[in-house]
């Protein structure tokens, strides 16, 4: 049984209701000036998506669609399909043909993360996701692959000489051998990627 207020609790009721007010009108202000002043987030914040890549730019999705499996909003689509000797586009037999996020929908709650049996989808820091369009808020796969690195060769290409999938989910692969260049250079003699890991290369003998 709740025993009554007395007169003087039903008085300084009210104030102490205010109490909290009070005390925070004393302390600093922390109003942050976005986006004239843009804090950093945290290293764990979850933000736009990320389709990353293998040292060699193999890409590490498979199409396997348990991301979008576990979406509790609906808001991933994939269509994975076979690799094939002239179009190795990751290791093993499968890759994510189609990638799309619809960000209209996303919660960001990153349940699509753990889901992921590669680590091929990965959360980065942008969070300033915004358009005047409905549709530039559905993000494909080129919007969403991470960017090449020096030293790596843009997909598609062979898989390194004598590994299997197991090997690049191990992290046994460190970059492109140089069967896989030289198989860039017949078919692909234009391809951009080809300068960055001859220069990768030669920077990597001048040091030693």
């Amino acid at each position: 049984m709740i025993e009554p207020k007395s007169a003087l609790g039903e008085l300084l009721s009210p104030v102490a209701g205010f109490g909290v007010t009070i005390s925070s009108m004393f302390k600093p202000t922390v109003t942050e000036q976005y986006p004239f002043e843009k804090v950093p987030t945290k290293p764990r914040y979850h933000g736009r998506h990320q389709l990353n890549r293998y040292p060699d730019g193999l890409e590490k999705c498979i199409g396997c669609e348990l991301c979008a499996w576990a979406c509790p909003a609906d808001a991933i689509y994939v269509e994975g399909a076979d690799n094939t000797p002239d179009a190795q586009f990751s290791p093993g037999e499968r890759y994510g043909r189609v990638y799309q996020i619809n960000y209209l929908r996303c919660i960001f709650c990153g349940l699509c993360i753990e889901a992921c049996p590669t680590r091929a989808l990965t959360m980065t820091n942008e969070f300033e996701l915004a358009s005047p369009t409905r549709s530039a808020m559905i993000f494909e796969k080129q919007d969403l692959l991470a960017p090449l690195a020096d030293g790596m060769l843009a997909a598609p290409h062979p898989m390194v000489p004598g590994t299997e999938d197991t090997d690049y989910y191990r992290g046994s692969v460190s970059g492109p051998a140089p069967e896989q260049v030289d198989w860039v250079a017949r078919w692909r003699p234009e391809d951009p990627s080809l300068a960055t890991v001859t220069t990768a290369r030669r920077t990597g003998e001048a040091a030693r």
